[in-house]
């Protein structure tokens, strides 16, 4: 974690934040770094010594990442990261910290300060964008209304659901993506 960090957002850049759901159980719940599984850090060439197994939101993210210029030009534009910077499990399986409510009120003023703090690391403020386009973007919009982090929350189809609810489109969820994000921050 600590040698991604370092390797590509190691400056005082101003950056467009991604921000997703919590932590999954086979990708950041592993590596630290946010849709990021043991494989695709290794192809970031950070050795580590996880057990290689790849995580769908991973794939769907280094895929989309591939399209938008690759790792260096990504990172040097988007900050990656989630609402809730701990991940859940509940019977062996990724829970979300909107999946109950009073898990949901427990973890609303660690999620402010988690915001809040990754916002002094140089955040652009015109707008976020959300990964999911249910709860978590419901969830952020109001936060985000009540705090006025950011002048408008730009809802993105989850990584998750799109590989495995709509795998076949893929390659349209990725051109989505890219054309959303080229939009606002990269010149193509």
């Amino acid at each position: 974690m600590t040698e991604f960090y370092r390797k590509y957002y190691n400056d005082q850049k101003t950056r467009t934040f991604i921000l997703g759901i919590n932590p999954g159980r086979f990708g950041a719940g592993i590596t630290g770094v946010p849709f990021t599984d043991p494989i695709r850090l290794k192809s970031l060439g950070i050795a580590n010594s996880f057990a290689a197994k790849p995580e769908l939101s991973s794939v769907f993210v280094y895929e989309m990442i591939d399209a938008c210029g690759g790792p260096q030009r990504f990172y040097n534009e988007f900050y990656i990261t989630s609402l809730s910077p701990l991940g859940f499990v509940k019977d062996g399986k990724n829970y979300n910290y909107y999946d109950d409510p009073q898990l949901s009120k427990l973890v609303r003023p660690f999620i402010i300060q988690n915001i809040e703090t990754q916002l002094s690391f140089g955040a652009d403020h015109t707008r976020v964008f959300c990964l999911g386009q249910g709860k978590n973007y419901e969830y952020l919009s109001r936060l985000n209304e009540e705090h006025q982090w950011w002048e408008s929350v730009v809802p993105l189809p989850h990584p998750r659901w799109v590989m495995q609810y709509r795998l076949k489109r893929k390659e349209e969820f990725i051109e989505l993506y890219k054309a959303a994000l080229l939009d606002l921050s990269l010149n193509p």
